[in-house]
C-alpha cells in the first residue's frame, strides 16, 4: 500500500458551497484523499464566510489554516478602480487580483520538510502567493489546472466580436498565456483534467513537466437518488451564472437557438439554473416567459429529474465540465457544444448528442425532444459509462499517484 502523505493543499476560497464544477471535482477528491493522508487546507476567506462554511472543510481535510481576504464587488468603484490599475500591471487580472502577503507568510511558515510532504497548488491563481518574492519552500509542488486558462480567454477573444472589449480580452489572454507558461514551469509537476489538456501543455507551452490527467468523476448515487419524472418540453441548463463561458454560452443559446426549438414546438420551456445570474442572464427571463432564471439553488437534482433534456452550449471553456457527467448519472439525456463536452470520454449518438451551429443544435434538441426512444437510449448508455468508469474513488486514486510520484523524485 502507498505511504501516506501530508499534503499542503492551496486554494482562493472555501469549498463550500460546492456551487462550481471546479469546487465539486476539489471536494470530492479531497474526501478521498483525507481517508488515507494528512491534508492541510490553506486558503483564502472572505470575511463574511460563516462558522458553518468554514467547519464544513473538516470533511476534506484533517486541519485548515484561513486567511481573511476581501474580493472587489463586481460592479463596485473598487472593482473599476482594480481593474484600471491592472492595465499598468504585467499580471492578468484574474491572477494579481489574489495577491495576499499573508497567505504568502502562511505558506513560507508551512512549506518546510518537517510539517508537510508536497504542496499542491489548486487551480493556477495560488501561485500568485505560492511563488511571491518572499516565499522560499522546500517541499515538492504539483499544480492541479483545471483548466488552460489562457484557452478560455482566448475563446474570449474570439467571441467578443470587436472593440473596447476584444481589445481588453485580448490583452487578459495574452497576459495569462504568458503566466501560464512560465509559472507552470515552476512546478515539480502538472496535473490535468483531461488528456487534450496535457497535450496542449506539453506542446503550446514546451512543459515537460506535466504528469498526465486524472478524468472527471461523479458520485452516481447521489445523482441517481432522483429518479427521473421530466416535464414535456422542459430544458435545463445548469452552472454558475457569474463565470462568463456559462453567460455567453446560455444567452447564446436563449438568442439563436431557443428561438428556433420554439418554432417547431412552442410548449419547450427553459430552466436556468446556477448562482448569481448576472442583470444580463435576467434579461432573458424577461424577454422570453419561456425561460426561467432560478439563482442559487440548494440541490440542482430537482431541476435534473424534470429536465427532458441538459442543454450544455458553450463556446468558451476549457478542462471538463462536471455538469455533463451529473446529467448522466442522473439519467438525464444531454446535448451539448464539442467545446462542452470537451476533454470528456463520450460518444456522439451513443451516450450524448454533440452540435456547434445554432441550427444543428437546435436540430438536435428537437431530434431528442421528439424521439422518447433516443433519450432512454441516450440516457441508459451514459449512466453506464459513469457508472462504470468514473467514480470518485478511482478518480483520486490516479492524482494520488501523481502526488506520491513527485515526492519520491
Amino acid at each position: 500500500m502507498a505511504e501516506s502523505l501530508r499534503i499542503l493543499w492551496l486554494k482562493t476560497g472555501p469549498l463550500h458551497p460546492l456551487d462550481t464544477g471546479g469546487k465539486l471535482r476539489t471536494y470530492h477528491m479531497l474526501r478521498e484523499l483525507a481517508r488515507h493522508h494528512a491534508v492541510t487546507f490553506l486558503a483564502l476567506k472572505p470575511p463574511d464566510a460563516s462558522n458553518a462554511i468554514l467547519s464544513a472543510a473538516s470533511e476534506y481535510s484533517a486541519s485548515q489554516v484561513w486567511i481573511t481576504w476581501r474580493e472587489k464587488p463586481k460592479g463596485s468603484v473598487g472593482f473599476y478602480l482594480e481593474l484600471a490599475g491592472n492595465l499598468f500591471s504585467p499580471l492578468p487580472y484574474v491572477i494579481s487580483k489574489y495577491r495576499c502577503k499573508e497567505m504568502s507568510r502562511a505558506i513560507a511558515g508551512l512549506g518546510r520538510r518537517e510539517k508537510h510532504d508536497l504542496i499542491v497548488c489548486d487551480f493556477l491563481t495560488p501561485s500568485v502567493n505560492l511563488f511571491a518574492p518572499d516565499v522560499t519552500v522546500a517541499l515538492p509542488t504539483l499544480l492541479f489546472q483545471h483548466n488552460v486558462e489562457a484557452v478560455i480567454w482566448e475563446r474570449h477573444v474570439q467571441a467578443a466580436g470587436s472593440g473596447l472589449k476584444r481589445a481588453y480580452f485580448k490583452l487578459q489572454w495574452r497576459r495569462l498565456r504568458d503566466y501560464e507558461r512560465c509559472v507552470s514551469a515552476r512546478f515539480d509537476g502538472v496535473v490535468a483534467v483531461s488528456p487534450e489538456d496535457a497535450r496542449r501543455m506539453r506542446q503550446d507551452y514546451g512543459l515537460g513537466n506535466v504528469l498526465g490527467a486524472v478524468p472527471t468523476g461523479v458520485d452516481v448515487d447521489y445523482f441517481g437518488a432522483f429518479k427521473p419524472r421530466p416535464e414535456q418540453g422542459r430544458l435545463v441548463f445548469v452552472g454558475s451564472m457569474d463565470w462568463m463561458p456559462n453567460i455567453d454560452g446560455v444567452c447564446w443559446f436563449a438568442e439563436e437557438i431557443f428561438p428556433r426549438i420554439q418554432a417547431a414546438r412552442p410548449e419547450t420551456k427553459l430552466s436556468i439554473v446556477g448562482r448569481r445570474p448576472t442583470g444580463r442572464v435576467h434579461e432573458l427571463a424577461r424577454k422570453n416567459p419561456a425561460i426561467t432564471v432560478t439563482g442559487t439553488v440548494d440541490d440542482v437534482r430537482p431541476y435534473l429529474s424534470q429536465a427532458e433534456a441538459i442543454v450544455v452550449p458553450l463556446r468558451v471553456g476549457g478542462g471538463t465540465r462536471v455538469k455533463i457527467y451529473e446529467a448522466m448519472a442522473a439519467g438525464v439525456p444531454v446535448v451539448s457544444t464539442t467545446i462542452g463536452a470537451e476533454g470528456l470520454e463520450v460518444a456522439h449518438g451513443e451516450n450524448i448528442l454533440l452540435a456547434d451551429e445554432p441550427e444543428d443544435f437546435a436540430r438536435q434538441t428537437l431530434r431528442l425532444l421528439g424521439d422518447p426512444a433516443l433519450r432512454q437510449s441516450l440516457s441508459q448508455n451514459a449512466l453506464r459509462l459513469v457508472r462504470e468508469r468514473f467514480g470518485w474513488p478511482a478518480v483520486t486514486a490516479v492524482f494520488a499517484g501523481y502526488c506520491q510520484q513527485i515526492v519520491r523524485k
